[in-house]
């Protein structure tokens, strides 16, 4: 197992990681959370070879994908960078990429009644006004689960706030912050159920956001 602690803040900076095969040919993996190999809870940095392809496989609890680079297809389409997906539980594909592409995966997290379908260009997506200066885009939501992009200008700062349900975060430009340190593109961070911090940054910085979707055991 791998940061499977849910009671833990975890950060992993995944451009210092090495990457490790996968079972497919030209498929090569950052590993941030995973319960079994090959099964069960995980969350990864995935990278296609150009021309690699994955066999068939099943989703019990749903496959959730942000599209980091290249372009990622299967046989519902192409899905270049900046692409949002969700397949829900019980669904399947088989993957490829022609000319290579990076993604961020997490399987088997879905509750089995969050069903929906999801495909998001947020290319082409408004981005709405959050609190402060921040610019939000809405991905999905199901229950307590929030999943967004959040764009920070620079030199923003952000009040205090705790994590009801945690707080997933994935940097995707910039460079996030907090009293806890300084997180640069590629980092994961995972904060526990009512956990609190106090981020702000110096340069404009996007990050992937998910809150509300962990255990609810406070963090020790």
């Amino acid at each position: 197992m791998i940061n499977m602690d849910f009671s833990r803040r975890v950060v992993v900076r995944s451009q210092e990681q090495d990457w490790v095969p996968s079972p497919a040919g030209g498929v090569m993996r950052k590993p941030l959370a995973r319960e079994e190999a090959e099964r069960g809870h995980a969350t990864s940095v995935v990278r296609y070879e150009p021309g690699a392809t994955f066999k068939r496989h099943e989703h019990p609890l749903g496959e959730e994908i942000l599209v980091l680079e290249g372009v990622f297809s299967d046989e519902t389409g192409d899905y270049p960078a900046g692409t949002y997906l969700r397949n829900p539980p019980g669904s399947g594909h088989a993957p490829f990429s022609k000319d290579g592409c990076t993604l961020l995966v997490k399987l088997h997290q879905f509750h089995e009644r969050d069903t929906a379908t999801v495909r998001i260009d947020t290319n082409s997506q408004p981005w709405l006004p959050g609190i402060g200066g921040l610019e939000v885009m809405p991905l999905h939501e199901f229950e307590h689960e929030h999943v967004a992009l959040v764009k920070w200008p620079a030199r923003e700062v952000f009040q205090p706030h705790r994590h009801f349900g945690g707080e997933e975060i994935f940097v995707l430009s910039g460079e996030f912050c907090d009293e806890h340190g300084r997180y640069p593109a590629g980092t994961w961070i995972r904060s526990p159920h009512m956990s609190q911090h106090h981020p702000f940054v110096d340069t404009e910085t996007v990050i992937w956001v998910k809150t509300g979707h962990l255990p609810l055991t406070q963090a020790q």
